[in-house]
């Protein structure tokens, strides 16, 4: 379905009949298919929300730079058109970031916020990545960022034996709209939520693979020492795509997390 929100359209789809709500907000160049395995698993006692970022999927492109709070605010247009008025929200990656700002702008949204493989900040000087990613993709399209993306994404005995699986999320990025992809990039880097994360104060999850080398687990530490209460799960054998690469091991990180908040 669809939901006009915030001046565009976004798509999104809605498993599980009963139970508290889970949002599930996706990486850059993916969409909410991202999350198959954790949505039809979690739906079985949740109502489960995931949806295209946008710029991403089936959801609206428009060209321009993006911003977080922007995305943010979507997410809230996203809420009141299906009527939720809380939500646990589950971030990877770009959802990671958009969770951060969702929770200091809309702190009475959350039930809980979950970030996974994500950062408060980016080091100085690394806006020169993104601009070379725009530069590239404005040229070329999204073909020459599939491999390296792969790359990162996914360790390389993972990307070895489960084509399957990265050959998915290949077609994710491909199918990623060239605007999208260069909104939101435009938006990534600007994260600079770290002063303000003590103010977070609903129960969080910090998650990452051990192996992620984009926002490593030293980012996710920086993160987890900032919100009182959080506590931090790092998923051995895995990269940024941890719920990919091991979903067992993420989705009962996940379940305890969120079924422990329902006693």
């Amino acid at each position: 379905m669809k939901i006009k929100t915030n001046g565009i359209e976004i798509h999104c789809q809605v498993l599980g009949d009963s139970g508290p709500w889970v949002t599930l907000s996706h990486s850059l160049a993916c969409n909410l298919h991202m999350w198959d395995p954790q949505a039809k698993l979690f739906s079985s006692r949740y109502r489960v929300l995931a949806f295209d970022t946008r710029g991403h999927g089936e959801s609206d492109a428009p060209a321009g730079a993006y911003t977080l709070e922007q995305m943010a605010d979507d997410v809230a247009g996203l809420l009141d058109g299906l009527k939720i008025d809380k939500t646990h929200f589950v971030g990877l990656s770009m959802g990671g970031m958009i969770g951060q700002v969702f929770a200091l702008k809309y702190p009475l949204r959350l039930s809980s916020l979950v970030l996974c493989d994500t950062t408060s900040r980016f080091p100085a000087g690394s806006e020169k990545v993104w601009e070379d990613r725009i530069n590239t993709v404005q040229a070329q399209g999204l073909e020459p960022m599939v491999a390296p993306t792969l790359a990162r994404w996914f360790t390389e005995g993972f990307r070895a034996s489960r084509s399957d699986v990265t050959g998915k999320i290949a077609a994710m990025i491909r199918a990623t709209p060239v605007a999208g992809y260069i909104g939101c990039c435009h938006a990534v880097p600007m994260i600079h939520t770290t002063a303000h994360l003590k103010e977070i104060r609903c129960p969080t999850l910090v998650m990452v693979g051990k192996d992620d080398p984009g926002t490593p687990v030293a980012m996710a530490e920086a993160i987890q020492r900032e919100i009182a209460g959080s506590r931090l799960t790092v998923i051995p054998s895995a990269s940024h795509l941890c719920n990919l690469e091991q979903p067992e091991a993420f989705n009962r990180a996940l379940m305890e997390f969120l079924d422990g908040l329902s006693v």
